[in-house]
């Protein structure tokens, strides 16, 4: 029997909010201009053939350093207050979750991001997600950062979707991620998942929520629409809107009208099921 359940993924940088993360406090707080700091992290990555990022979190680590800073997660938290969202972001999360109940539906809401779990997890919408995957830090008993702890990069995003799928959030447990599973019996069917991303980082995750029968989404900001005009056109995407997330915005009414859908699909799904075990 289907879940009443719908994943609702978001990237974050530039999708949630209107920047790179670190360009809000951190970089300014070096004493430097963000163009710089990501030009000497492409640099570095290129020179040593990095990930890029484990080659920013690197950079993050020795720019503290070179300041005998240390760098603490109360540190990283405390950036998260100065995050800049899009319109509408907010309200965004306590809306669409009373609409999912209103059609017979549980949405959960995760991040898989790039960016920096310590800071997502000080904004001030870090409270509603289910669970946020994004690259962090290991901190000694110090509180010291002192190593990786995970690093989420543009094509180890897709784990998460799996991870999502049977309800196996645990990132230790790769065991149960790997182990067979019948589609009734995954936590959330990949017909209820919707991922929410900006641009060409998140193809491998919108390419196969989409493939696999869920729905995608391309955020743009400004009049600068290209990048998702193109991922409309390649077919990497469902659909395009504005980042903006207030009431009766494009992406708010394809959101509802996603929902919807799915409540429906499942509803049959569920008929369909019931009748089959009868006979």
């Amino acid at each position: 029997m289907r879940k009443n359940v719908i994943a609702i993924m978001y990237d974050f940088d530039k999708t949630l909010c209107t920047k790179d993360m670190q360009e809000y406090t951190f970089i300014p707080n070096l004493g430097i201009e963000a163009k710089d700091f990501w030009t000497e992290a492409d640099k570095l990555r290129q020179e040593n053939m990095m990930d890029q990022v484990l080659t920013y979190m690197y950079l993050m680590f020795q720019k503290m350093a070179n300041n005998n800073r240390p760098l603490k997660r109360e540190y990283l938290n405390k950036m998260g207050e100065n995050i800049q969202l899009f319109p509408g972001v907010n309200e965004w999360f306590t809306r669409i979750n009373e609409y999912g109940k209103e059609v017979g539906m549980e949405v959960e809401h995760y991040i898989i991001s790039s960016g920096l779990k310590e800071i997502i997890e000080g904004t001030l919408i870090g409270k509603y997600f289910k669970e946020i995957y994004a690259s962090e830090f290991y901190y000694n008993e110090d509180g010291n950062a002192v190593w990786p702890r995970l690093a989420v990069n543009y094509t180890n995003k897709t784990q998460f979707l799996s991870r999502i799928n049977k309800g196996v959030l645990d990132i230790s447990d790769d065991a149960s991620l790997n182990k067979k599973m019948l589609d009734n019996e995954r936590r959330i069917s990949t017909s209820n998942m919707i991922y929410i991303g900006d641009g060409y980082t998140d193809v491998p995750c919108m390419k196969l929520t989409k493939d696999n029968g869920g729905v995608s989404i391309a955020v743009y900001h400004g009049e600068n629409n290209d990048t998702a005009k193109n991922l409309l056109r390649d077919e990497r995407i469902n659909y395009m809107a504005k980042a903006d997330y207030s009431l009766d915005s494009e992406i708010d009414k394809i959101v509802h009208k996603t929902i919807k859908a799915m409540a429906i699909n499942t509803e049959l799904k569920n008929i369909t099921y019931k009748q089959n075990r009868g006979i």
